[in-house]
């Protein structure tokens, strides 16, 4: 297992991170079978956990919070909030009435004092940014978090978030979570650069694209993945964006089979070869998909091999753009960009 500092916050973390959120209902996971994951997985040298309250409504973090007894110590933990936890209006956002009482109920199913890293896991545009970093400041100060960050964040609003721990004297986001794989490279262009310029820590979810880049997407044969049977607009293969993808699925898999590696190795090597990615989040459902994602812990692609997987997806390109989490919101409501 690789190394690297989580940012400029001093922390060591692999280049591997295990996420949490197919532990449950999502994944269809039992306690049992995450707490082997858990044990594997810090086994063979992970040292970060990532969660999120929202994951199964909590149930991801009660099942890490078992996982992780009696060794809380060894562990970067990490966990997110602001997406909705019911139907009642204020449990979500990133306000400082609602951040306080969700990290309450994080460290509560968690079964600790404290998370290392605790992350927006979307843009609030109803909350200021200073309403939301003192909030965080406040309960770093208090101990309750070591470190804070921004997960999905839009480059600009990452920029915007910077300028104003700056402005009002309050710590800042020292990582962001972004989606990033071979087939959503769009963050290249535009989060990433600001990310270097700020030295913040990168933690890449979603790496093996939702389950195209796992192998079990092939040629001729029908998409059958645990994910498509979720959300199955994702793979249909009538829609342009996913045609393209299986092109390129096919014409990764042959780049693979030259370099000797497995699919699942070519994809999380090439995440973590970015200079600006601090680590991949690898998100498995059994102990037998942890192993195959953890075979890629020592691998290093070579420049021919990089340069082959850019001749296939241009650097900065999404080949589903639609599917992207950090469009700004005038993209995509159009009231929002018409004069009332």
């Amino acid at each position: 297992m690789q190394y690297r500092t989580l940012g400029r916050t001093g922390v060591q973390i692999s280049t591997l991170a295990l996420g949490a959120m197919n532990f449950g209902a999502i994944g269809r996971t039992t306690q049992e079978e995450a707490t082997a994951i858990v044990d594997a997985a810090l086994e063979a040298g992970v040292n970060l956990v990532d969660t999120a309250d929202m994951y199964g409504t909590g149930e991801s973090e009660e099942m890490v919070g078992k996982a992780i007894a009696g060794r809380r110590d060894d562990i970067v933990l990490a966990t997110k909030a602001t997406m909705p936890m019911g139907e009642e209006r204020n449990h979500r956002g990133s306000s400082r009435r609602w951040i306080h009482t969700a990290l309450d109920d994080s460290l509560r199913r968690l079964g600790v004092d404290h998370v290392d890293l605790y992350q927006m896991h979307r843009w609030d545009p109803t909350t200021s940014d200073e309403e939301t970093l003192s909030a965080l400041t406040d309960l770093q100060r208090a101990g309750k978090i070591r470190s804070f960050g921004s997960s999905t964040f839009p480059a600009y609003r990452i920029v915007q978030a910077q300028w104003a721990a700056r402005e009002h004297r309050l710590s800042r986001y020292v990582t962001e979570q972004p989606s990033y794989s071979i087939l959503q490279r769009g963050i290249e262009s535009h989060v990433l650069p600001v990310t270097e310029e700020y030295g913040m820590g990168v933690l890449a979810w979603s790496p093996l694209a939702s389950g195209w880049l796992s192998g079990a997407v092939r040629p001729g044969q029908d998409v059958a993945t645990h994910r498509s049977a979720i959300l199955p607009e994702r793979f249909d293969l009538s829609l342009p964006h996913n045609q393209a993808r299986y092109a390129a699925v096919e014409r990764l898999g042959k780049v693979a089979d030259e370099a000797g590696l497995t699919l699942i190795q070519l994809a999380l090597g090439f995440v973590t070869a970015h200079p600006a990615v601090t680590a991949a989040l690898i998100g498995p459902r059994t102990v037998q998909h942890l192993h195959s994602q953890l075979a890629a812990a020592d691998t290093v692609l070579s420049a021919d091999v990089l340069d082959a997987i850019d001749e296939i997806v241009a650097p900065g390109t999404d080949l589903a753009p639609g599917e992207k989490f950090d469009t700004p919101p005038a993209l995509l409501d159009a009231s929002l960009r018409r004069r009332r």
